[in-house]
């Protein structure tokens, strides 16, 4: 939580500079969150529990990073872990034999391959369409305990319609947890706490931390009793990110603000500019009114992530060569740091996953994370692409 005497902030930008980070937390009132890299702190007294005991268990610098995340959501906790497939897999610890969970079909495929694993231990899932909100209460069984999905989805950017999903849910069976991965739109743009969402997911390797260079994930939600077994489970498997890492991510969230202001700006404009193109046969983006789920994203969000999928005219050599082409645009996987990326999914995410094309995934598809260069070279880079697409 944040401390009282700073409570409550009315900025976003605030609470990301300032939570739990007061300099009075620190011996030495430093400005600067201090990296902690002791294992194991002094007890003052046998049987008289300190703050911080023992690493793995609790560490100054990741209590500060929690406190953070958590008041940027709007939360009372938050819980890191050393990746985000880490804090999915703490989620889904939450269940037991013979639970059900009810997932969105355009989830992360790394969410969906934890899921299959845990099936050998009893646990059953089933995919479904969300943006079918209507049907959704016909998928749901009576032994359903967790309810999951993003939005925007991964990779074809489909919007969910938060506040309906749970109120279906939350009709059916007012126990059954649902879960949000916010990855993509980050808590500057979008809360799902405030439409009744019970646990929020974060792969803080990407706009949280913004640079490229931390693998990290969250767990946020306002129930104290979850808090307490997430903390319990963080402790068990001791899936916990560094004292540098969580410094990093610190740093990183300070400016969160800040970059996807830019990461929207500027994908807005390469939207915009891409749907003009004789060579681009269409463009996903949410913030486009030719979005279909336009007016849903309005409603919830403040903005979009720096994220486009884009279906170019060609078969998948053209649609490599165009990858290839790219000079700005660097072919890798990931998203949400400062630099622009771009990636094939036919040719790499999707290469060994029989199910690609079943979800939409075509050769000819590209996905764009947006960095916060000047957006004028990467349109000239985006320009010259084109050109040589089909040379």
């Amino acid at each position: 939580m944040i401390s009282k005497e700073h409570e409550p902030f009315i900025g976003f930008g605030t609470t990301a500079v300032h939570a739990g980070q007061e300099s009075e937390k620190w011996d030495s009132n430093q400005v600067v969150a201090p990296i902690s890299l002791s294992t194991t702190f002094k007890w003052e007294k046998p049987g008289e529990m300190p703050e911080h005991g023992y690493a793995r268990t609790s560490n100054p610098t990741r209590a500060s990073l929690q406190q953070c995340i958590a008041a940027l959501e709007g939360a009372k906790h938050a819980t890191a872990f050393s990746s985000g497939s880490a804090a999915s897999v703490a989620v889904f610890e939450l269940l037991k034999s013979g639970d059900h969970v009810l997932i969105d079909q355009g989830v992360f495929w790394g969410t969906t391959k934890i899921l299959s694993h845990l099936e050998s231990h009893g646990i059953t899932f089933t995919t479904f369409d969300f943006t079918k909100q209507d049907e959704i209460k016909n998928e749901l069984q009576k032994n359903t305990k967790l309810v999951w999905f993003e939005t925007p989805s991964n990779p074809l950017l489909r919007v969910i319609d938060i506040k309906r999903v749970v109120e279906i849910v939350k009709n059916y069976n007012s126990h059954i947890l649902l879960t949000v991965d916010n990855t993509f739109a980050t808590p500057y743009f979008q809360k799902p706490i405030d439409f009744g969402v019970n646990i929020v997911v974060h792969s803080m390797s990407k706009y949280i931390s913004g640079h490229s260079d931390v693998i990290m994930g969250a767990v946020i939600t306002n129930c104290d009793q979850i808090n307490n077994d997430l903390k319990r489970i963080q402790n068990v498997t001791g899936a916990v990110p560094s004292p540098f890492d969580c410094w990093l991510a610190l740093r990183g969230a300070k400016t969160l603000h800040l970059r996807m202001e830019k990461h929207y700006e500027n994908a807005l404009n390469i939207a915009k500019f891409l749907e003009k193109q004789e060579l681009v046969e269409k463009v996903i983006f949410p913030g486009l009114p030719s979005h279909p789920q336009y007016e849903i994203h309005q409603k919830q969000s403040s903005g979009s992530p720096g994220l486009i999928t884009v279906f170019l005219k060609g078969n998948v050599d053209e649609a490599s060569r165009f990858v290839h082409s790219l000079k700005l645009f660097t072919c890798a996987a990931s998203l949400g740091g400062v630099e622009s990326l771009v990636s094939h999914p036919w040719l790499m995410s999707f290469k060994d996953n029989m199910d690609g094309e079943k979800l939409g995934i075509r050769p000819n598809m590209i996905w764009f994370s947006v960095g916060i260069e000047d957006v004028r070279d990467l349109v000239v880079d985006l320009e010259r692409a084109l050109k040589m697409m089909q040379s």
